[in-house]
């Protein structure tokens, strides 16, 4: 499953300036409303290829964290766009309250995640999926239920994150989707290491990257991915109620075909905030070697770091991350709705 060989890239963690970026450019939707109707219309614009049994990826969080995405946002979004869809997770690797699958079911009714089915993909069992073009995996372990579904819907939560630097589309599959023990050992801990965590930096995002590679090659062109920019802690939401304070303001929700151009559209907004603003979450990003799961990712051709950002709250003009940020005001925690 390892290759040892294998040598994490170095130098990668540093911003590339969208000007020294080559290559073909994606689209990527953007609005600045943070609603349950403006997730539903910024989803409207990249469900084309969506059909079939439906899995939605999102992150169901600890119990009472602060900063998960709104279920009502949800529960509108699926009754009016995904009728037959179910939400998917995986167990944890540490041992809290989403570690055991009876324990997760538990979590899942505190945190209000009862309005639909949701699938606990590795509680019947594992299934390995190939690793295309990979230094560190061949393969790599999720939960076997990710068998029953044709296309995946990958709705994150766009944040912080203790060890991957932020969590982004990229982090939801990669992580979230490999099962609770293989997947997340494999990503996590060398071999025969009593680190549990022992894996970061550069060699961690690009695990992590691998294992998203597996998930998406295996749903090809039915995948689809929005990221809501909203309660932007530094702390993931695996971190619950012990998530540190936000800082960041919010912006609005990201939405395209392209794994990396959506999660780099993210990453372009922060880095165009003024200091004050990101200053909390570039150092997260930056101080964990975050930006390898970018230069990653591209690497491995999964997608485009160049993108068309369209305003759907304007007729659809094409702007750039400094003007989607423009104007943001200072962190206020969010209601939901």
């Amino acid at each position: 499953m390892k290759e040892t060989k294998a040598v994490a890239g170095k130098g990668d963690n540093v911003y590339i300036p969208y000007e020294k970026r080559t290559g073909n450019e994606s689209i990527v939707y953007f609005t600045r409303d943070l609603s349950a109707a403006g997730l539903k219309k910024i989803y409207e614009r990249v469900n084309g290829a969506i059909s079939g049994k439906i899995a939605i990826k999102l992150h169901t969080g600890e119990p009472h964290g602060p900063n998960i995405l709104p279920r009502s946002w949800i529960r509108n979004l699926i009754e009016k766009d995904i009728p037959t869809g179910t939400i998917v997770e995986t167990n944890t690797y540490y041992d809290g309250d989403r570690y055991t699958t009876e324990q997760h079911r538990k979590t899942l009714e505190i945190n209000g995640w009862t309005f639909c089915p949701v699938d606990i993909m590795d509680a019947n069992g594992t299934v390995m999926l190939p690793v295309k073009g990979g230094k560190w995996f061949t393969q790599m372990s999720v939960g076997k239920d990710m068998l029953n579904y044709d296309s995946l819907v990958v709705l994150t939560h766009f944040k912080g994150h203790v060890q991957g630097g932020f969590g982004g589309s990229n982090k939801n599959i990669g992580i979230g989707c490999a099962d609770g023990r293989i997947g997340k050992a494999m990503i996590h801990t060398y071999e025969g290491d009593k680190n549990q965590w022992g894996i970061a930096k550069e060699e961690f995002m690009e695990r992590i990257t691998e294992s998203t590679k597996a998930t998406i090659d295996h749903f090809g062109k039915k995948v689809t991915y929005v990221n809501v920019m909203r309660n932007m802690s530094v702390s993931c939401d695996c971190e619950g109620i012990n998530a540190q304070p936000v800082v960041t303001p919010n912006v609005g929700i990201c939405a395209s075909l392209d794994i990396l151009a959506v999660d780099q559209a993210c990453i372009d907004m922060v880095y165009a905030m003024k200091e004050k603003d990101h200053k909390d979450l570039v150092e997260r990003i930056e101080s964990r070697h975050g930006l390898r799961q970018l230069t990653y990712m591209k690497e491995l051709g999964m997608g485009n770091d160049r993108y068309v950002l369209i305003d759907i709250d304007h007729d659809d003009v094409r702007i750039d991350a400094h003007k989607a940020v423009e104007g943001v005001v200072p962190f206020k925690l969010a209601e939901e709705d």
